[in-house]
């Protein structure tokens, strides 16, 4: 299909045992037959596929670059489909840019973002889920996300979604064949195959929509802002949450100015966490912006920990905070329980009964926070080891399009529309499905797609 070769570095460049600079495209094995000579520094009568062989790489002047270990991959078994090089030299940034740049010199050209991965979707090896669910495997941070998107490698999202196609496709050729030969007259059976199929998708679409929320959350993270007044120990508990002194930490009130974020992995549970300015009234201008980008960061937040001081009396700041988050999912957590509980809740029963001792200074209350964490979001909700999860915002939103199509189809048959409107909301289903799995997608979102991934994959 591809008629150029191209070539990039597939590791990250620096110091380490090896980098792979990888090849694929037609001319991938001529290329590397100019370019690599045997142990004996002879060119090789022949690369057998699928073995490593030993030998130098040398640049156009025949002087050698690297001792390498390069393995040729023959289509169409392979990630591409095409003819696959892959150089195994050693770490470093000097040796991959000079191998890099030879191959180049004869015929390859630099690869794009995403590109392999690409053409090993254009070529027909994978589907477009598939190849999502590759940059989510590189981008995982937690057992859960990097979880669901090996099940999206395997297929399983894929087998689920062409299967209904395959089913929705059926129903259509029957629905054609009433259509073009009405004195068959067997519209009734056909609209009682259709209602029969519509009300078990319904359900299955809506399943896979409602895992979406759980999906996102593994794969991004809870979006948590820490919030309170100056100085009742938000930047300590982020540092605390993180284990490192991210953070800066005084006795001085008003010392964090701007946001701070960090993606931690506590027991499994993916945080976003973002420490904030205090809340307060201020003249000083920079402390007040740092105040306002607080506020912008709670209304876009999943969880807000609110923290008091317990040693100190409710203070105007608390209430003002309180009334700001009523309508978000909060934490309440009294802070500095090691000190004379001065803090005064009784006006707040519901908060009062929820909330959370910690002492800091002393590393109480970590796994109360992270347990209160697990019931507010994870509670009741899906194993990712056995369920299959949707952690993708495209397939979420195409999937709710589809559903909404299905549930179009029930309605005109409650209401006995004929069965030429039936068809046309079942075809805009099948088309919203095809999308998920990449049939007849535009090229402006293949390339918006594989855009985010790195060179090399």
């Amino acid at each position: 299909m591809f008629s150029d070769t191209i070539a990039a570095i597939a590791t990250f460049p620096g110091n380490a045992g090896i980098n792979i600079i990888r090849l694929s495209g037609k001319d991938a094995l001529n290329i590397a037959y100019k370019v690599f000579v045997d142990k004996n520094k002879q060119k090789p009568a022949k690369l057998k596929p699928r073995y490593l062989h030993y030998g130098y790489i040398v640049d156009e002047n025949e002087k050698i670059i690297d001792e390498v270990l390069i393995s040729y991959m023959k289509a169409p078994n392979t990630y591409t489909r095409e003819d696959i090089i892959e150089i195994n030299c050693h770490g470093g940034i000097i040796s991959a840019k000079k191998i890099l740049d030879t191959v180049l010199n004869h015929g390859c050209r630099t690869a794009e973002r995403g590109e392999f991965t690409k053409r090993a979707f254009l070529n027909g090896r994978i589907d477009l889920t598939q190849a999502e669910a590759v940059i989510d495997i590189i981008n995982s941070k937690t057992d859960s996300s990097h979880e669901i998107s090996v099940k999206h490698l395997e297929g399983r999202l894929s087998k689920q979604i062409n299967a209904v196609i395959d089913e929705i496709m059926e129903l259509l050729a029957n629905i054609e064949v009433n259509i073009d030969f009405p004195e068959y007259d067997e519209d009734e059976i056909t609209i009682e195959r259709v209602k029969t199929l519509c009300d078990k998708l319904s359900p299955e679409l809506d399943k896979l929509i409602k895992t979406a929320d759980t999906g996102k959350i593994f794969k991004e993270g809870i979006k948590t802002v820490i919030l309170g007044k100056p100085n009742v120990g938000k930047s300590s508990l982020m540092n605390f949450l993180l284990n490192e002194n991210r953070a800066i930490v005084t006795e001085i009130p008003g010392t964090t100015r701007d946001t701070i974020e960090e993606f931690v992995n506590i027991k499994g549970v993916p945080l976003r966490i973002i420490d904030t300015a205090g809340i307060r009234e201020t003249d000083d201008r920079v402390e007040k912006i740092g105040v306002e980008k607080a506020l912008e960061k709670v209304r876009a937040a999943d969880l807000v920990i609110m923290i008091f001081d317990s040693s100190k009396e409710l203070e105007k700041e608390d209430e003002i905070i309180l009334d700001y988050i009523k309508n978000k999912k909060v934490i309440y957590i009294k802070n500095k329980t090691d000190l004379e509980n001065k803090l005064n809740l009784s006006s707040y029963r519901e908060i009062e009964e929820g909330i959370i001792n910690i002492s800091i200074l002393q590393n109480q209350g970590l796994d109360d926070i992270i347990n209160k964490i697990n019931s507010m979001f994870f509670e009741g909700h899906l194993n990712v080891t056995d369920e299959l999860i949707i952690n993708n915002v495209r397939h979420k939103n195409l999937l709710i399009k589809a559903k909404k199509c299905i549930d179009e189809v029930l309605n005109s048959i409650e209401n006995n529309m004929t069965i030429d409107f039936i068809e046309i909301d079942l075809k805009e289903a099948m088309e919203n499905l095809g999308l998920i799995v990449g049939k007849s997608v535009s090229d402006d979102l293949v390339d918006k797609i594989f855009d985010e991934f790195c060179i090399g994959k």
